[in-house]
C-alpha cells in the first residue's frame, strides 16, 4: 500500500496538487463574506505580498506534513468503501484541526514577525474557516488521487 506522500507528493502529481491548492485557496479567500471574511482577504493579501510566489512556496512547504496528517482518513474512507474526498468532507472538522496541528507548530518556529502576527490574529477561527474549506479540499483530493 502507497501513502499519500508517496501517491501525491512527488514529481509531476505533487506540482499539480500544488496548483490546485493554491487555486482551491484563493476561490475559498474570496468566498468569504463579513467582517471576519474581510479580516481574512486582508491577511491573506498581506502574506501573498510577502514575495512573488510565497504561497506556493508555502503550499510546498507544508505538503508532505498535510499528507501525512489525511493519512488516517483516507485508510479510514478506504476501509468504509467511500471517496477520499466525501470522507473528508462528512469529517472536515477533523481534518481541520489536524492541518491547523501542523501550521500552528511551523507558525511558533517563524522567524518572521508578520506570518505570526496575521496567523494568530486569524487563529482563533480557523477551524471554522479551514472545516469550511471540507468539500473544496474533499474535491480536490478526489481529482488527484489515481482511482484505486
Amino acid at each position: 500500500m502507497t501513502s499519500l506522500r508517496e501517491r501525491l507528493g512527488e514529481g509531476e502529481a505533487r506540482q499539480r496538487l500544488i496548483t490546485d491548492a493554491c487555486q482551491v485557496l484563493d476561490q475559498e479567500v474570496s468566498d468569504k463574506g463579513g467582517l471576519s471574511g474581510l479580516a481574512i482577504k486582508g491577511a491573506y493579501t498581506v502574506v501573498k505580498g510577502i514575495k512573488p510566489g510565497f504561497i506556493p512556496e508555502v503550499v510546498d512547504n507544508l505538503l508532505d506534513d498535510f499528507l501525512d496528517a489525511l493519512e488516517p482518513l483516507v485508510e479510514e474512507a478506504k476501509q468504509r468503501g467511500v471517496p477520499p474526498g466525501k470522507h473528508l468532507t462528512a469529517n472536515a472538522e477533523r481534518a481541520a484541526d489536524r492541518l491547523l496541528a501542523i501550521t500552528d507548530a511551523r507558525v511558533a518556529r517563524t522567524t518572521k514577525p508578520v506570518i505570526s502576527s496575521t496567523y494568530n490574529k486569524l487563529r482563533p477561527s480557523a477551524v471554522k474557516h479551514v472545516a469550511a474549506a471540507g468539500p473544496r479540499l474533499g474535491q480536490m483530493l478526489d481529482r488527484h488521487l489515481p482511482a484505486s
